[in-house]
């Protein structure tokens, strides 16, 4: 007896030892499961904690699209071994269209240790940018810069070129024999004017008329009059989706043949449904090739795959913008040595090259526009290539397939 006592303990003991890896197996397992990545990467590295930013409940423009691409990355990111081995934790806090929620997405963020906020966008950039700046993280991917912070904010990458799209619309504009040109800017975007008069007068032509375009209104009957005054032949509309589509029905009984040039992702499908000849010929304006290209065959790939919210546009700024962002900001990740924190990823952007052909032009976030030539407070513009889309008969088609550099126009050149 003794000695089968004896010969039984170390079958016991391997036995425990056997059932305790076990249990420790099936309690990581699940943990790396709920930390949004793959079990593999979250056991490898350590998560990335992002943030992504947009209006979605407000009476204002909204941009949900922005929030289903931020979610929709960050599932095939984490389904493919996460961004270089660290699982993605996605978050996204909607600005509610006010400064006041602006600066609480912020607070958050950086309570979170967030690494960076990224393709996001804003018009209450000035309520953001501070508050991210002094815990030294980066507002990095941006479509489209429109506040004073945003353009001039060292911890700021844009990788959009608003507003040099609109610099773009005046080229083409002059290029089609627009003779009578009048421009139409939401609140909030002054900050394409000055910019937009620059290309005018280096082309030899002249915006006549600069009107103000509230941001919410049933009825843009009077500014629709008075963007057609003149005999306009052509009207700029630098007018983001939600107020373009309450243009729309004043614009159409107005009878104009005037031709709209419009933003990417603004002038888009939800706004020329059902007003097929009064946008016909219409031209748009971007900074994004267009979705039905092949640089955006994973972006439409995971589109479907993660089910994102059908009845949003992703052939727009918000949409590729933000694809692209998180595409830049995981090539800058997988280049870095050591620990990924905000302060150390802030340094890796500040020195980083960007290659995403067929997404963006190559872009150097180590020379900004300001020490190149760039007119002053548009120091954090990188992007300054412009690309085409025509409507015809109710569909939106790429016009050119080649990036347009508008940096000279801009500065008057």
């Amino acid at each position: 007896m003794k000695s089968q006592t004896s010969r039984g303990a170390p079958r016991r003991r391997r036995l425990w030892s056997f059932l305790a890896v076990v249990a420790l197996a099936a309690a990581i397992v699940p943990s790396a499961l709920a930390s949004g990545g793959s079990a593999t990467a979250a056991n490898a590295k350590s998560p990335l904690v992002v943030y992504t930013f947009a209006d979605v409940n407000t009476q204002g423009p909204q941009y949900k699209n922005i929030a289903e691409t931020g979610r929709v990355y960050a599932a095939w990111a984490n389904a493919h071994g996460g961004i270089a081995g660290h699982p993605v934790q996605y978050h996204f806090c909607d600005l509610m269209g006010t400064a006041t929620q602006a600066a609480a997405c912020a607070n958050k963020a950086v309570a979170a240790h967030a690494v960076a906020v990224v393709g996001s966008f804003s018009f209450t950039g000035d309520a953001i940018v501070p508050i991210l700046s002094a815990a030294h993280i980066a507002y990095f991917g941006n479509c489209c810069a429109v506040s004073a912070s945003e353009l001039t904010s060292t911890d700021v990458f844009n990788m959009g070129n608003q507003p040099l799209y609109a610099v773009g619309l005046v080229s083409r504009a002059v290029h089609d024999g627009c003779k009578t040109i009048n421009a139409v800017i939401i609140q909030g975007a002054e900050s394409f004017e000055p910019l937009m008069t620059n290309a005018a007068t280096a082309l030899h032509a002249k915006i006549n008329s600069y009107i103000s375009l509230p941001g919410v209104s049933t009825d843009y009957s009077a500014q629709v009059a008075q963007a057609t005054s003149g005999g306009a032949d052509c009207v700029i509309m630098i007018v983001s989706e939600t107020p373009y589509i309450a243009w729309m029905p004043a614009w159409q009984q107005s009878g104009t043949k005037a031709r709209m040039y419009g933003p990417q992702g603004n002038l888009d499908a939800k706004v020329i449904k059902g007003f097929t000849a009064a946008t016909n010929g219409d031209v748009i304006g971007g900074m994004y090739p267009d979705l039905a290209l092949p640089a955006w065959a994973t972006y439409r790939s995971a589109l479907s795959k993660y089910k994102a919210d059908p009845t949003q546009v992703y052939n727009s700024l918000g949409g590729m913008g933000t694809w692209a962002a998180y595409a830049g900001f995981a090539q800058i990740v997988g280049k870095m040595k050591g620990a990924v924190t905000a302060p150390t990823f802030l340094a890796a952007a500040s020195k980083a090259k960007i290659n995403l052909p067929g997404m963006v032009p190559p872009l150097d976030f180590s020379k900004p526009w300001n020490t190149t030539g760039g007119p002053k407070g548009y120091d954090r513009i990188f992007n300054h290539s412009v690309i085409f889309d025509v409507v015809k008969n109710g569909k939106i088609l790429p016009l050119t397939t080649k990036f347009q550099d508008v940096a000279a126009l801009a500065e008057g050149k």
